[in-house]
């Protein structure tokens, strides 16, 4: 694995900041589904113990829809969602890497999930160790 970095991240407005441990330049799911794909989330997706919310939990606000299981976890604000606990990954986060403060896109390694083949997408997942 990776060598571990902490990456800082937030909200359009700066009412909500967390950190998050992950690689130097991590690789990231480009997920097809609706509401991905509307607001261009590249998944970083850690362990909740990598995860750490800084500041504004008061002014995050909860979005459910379809199974109601993901957590999409926006600011009240700004309406930026830059992190939420997936369905994949309910343990977890996901971050959304274009909301880290000093991490360049061009060192992502983006990895495509189809949505439409959920089963297929996660077994590619698991054998990727994600």
């Amino acid at each position: 694995m990776d060598e571990l970095h902490t990456h800082a991240g937030g909200c359009h407005c700066g009412r909500v900041r967390f950190e998050v441990d992950a690689p130097a330049a991590p690789e990231v799911l480009d997920c097809n589904c609706s509401i991905c794909r509307m607001t261009g989330f590249l998944h970083l997706i850690v362990p909740a113990a990598r995860f750490r919310l800084l500041q504004g939990a008061d002014a995050l606000t909860d979005y459910r829809f379809n199974t109601g299981t993901a957590h999409h976890l926006f600011c009240r604000h700004c309406g930026i969602k830059s992190f939420y606990v997936p369905r994949s990954h309910p343990d977890g986060y996901s971050v959304n890497a274009r909301c880290l403060d000093a991490l360049p896109l061009a060192s992502l390694r983006v990895m495509p999930f189809d949505d439409g083949d959920r089963e297929r997408a996660m077994a590619s997942l698991a054998s990727h160790g994600l």
